[in-house]
């Protein structure tokens, strides 16, 4: 396994629970879809991930060492992070950007070399953001600086890939090409964990989904049998349909109006 995440739990306070008892592995190729609703753990657990917090109890490894005897630089090297949002302070280039996503293979006073602008340049093609090479990230659309993250990640060469709520603030067209292009990258090997608060995710790309509720996870397995009106009913508290769309040749997930639609009374 790539990553493996065993029991893990952590608390702010050291009182109240964040998440408890966290459990859960990621190999080379494999999507994991990460659902739940606002404020239940998620980002919290990638936080513990990329070793930013410590978990009270349990253990995190990456390709089998355990992060907390990893090096800020080392884990860096096998983890690449894309976050919800990142608004730019500084009118770099797209290139230059994601060029700092070199820094781990680059020693202390040293500067990126033809190698590191290669890795770059490879990252770029591989999604198919080359255009986008000499714009500013800052007049950026959200999805073009998205994909611009992603190469980032890219660039540091990962064997696992963290992308938190990647298509939030995303229009729909938007959020198809970073969901295929996760996919891409996935069917190249790279283990992806990603959390989202789109069930559809899970049917359109993901291998398996967890769904983390109230600290624990309450689900996983294999989409099919994780994303049911139940489970979503428990995690999100509202109805959602499950179903088969032949048009769609994938189940969707349909919230069900509780109340009233344009004024009109539900039947």
């Amino acid at each position: 396994m790539i990553l493996n995440v065993e029991g893990a739990s952590f608390s702010y306070d050291g009182v109240t629970k964040q998440f408890e008892d966290i459990s859960f592995s990621l190999g080379r190729g494999e999507v994991l879809s990460l659902l739940g609703r606002n404020g239940t753990g998620k980002s919290t657990l990638i936080k513990c991930i990329l070793n930013v917090l410590t978990p009270r109890c349990g253990k995190i490894e990456i390709n089998g060492r355990r992060i907390t005897g990893m090096r800020p630089d080392e884990i860096a090297r096998e983890v690449g992070y894309v976050p919800q949002i990142h608004h730019a302070a500084f009118p770099f280039t797209a290139f230059d950007f994601a060029l700092m996503g070199r820094a781990p293979h680059i020693a202390i006073f040293s500067v990126p070399d033809e190698i590191d602008c290669e890795k770059v340049e490879e990252a770029f093609t591989r999604i198919g953001i080359s255009h986008l090479r000499d714009k500013c990230i800052s007049e950026m659309s959200g999805g073009e600086s998205q994909m611009v993250m992603i190469a980032r990640a890219l660039a540091q060469e990962p064997s696992v890939l963290i992308l938190d709520e990647p298509t939030s603030h995303l229009d729909i067209g938007n959020q198809m090409k970073v969901i295929t292009t996760i996919d891409q990258l996935a069917a190249d090997g790279i283990a992806i964990l990603m959390s989202t608060h789109f069930p559809d995710h899970g049917f359109m790309i993901s291998h398996s989904v967890a769904i983390l509720e109230d600290g624990r996870l309450i689900a996983k397995g294999p989409a099919e049998d994780v994303i049911t009106r139940e489970n979503l009913l428990e995690a999100y508290g509202v109805d959602i349909c499950v179903r088969y769309i032949e048009e769609a040749n994938r189940m969707v997930c349909i919230p069900v109006l509780p109340y009233t639609c344009h004024g009109r009374e539900r039947a």
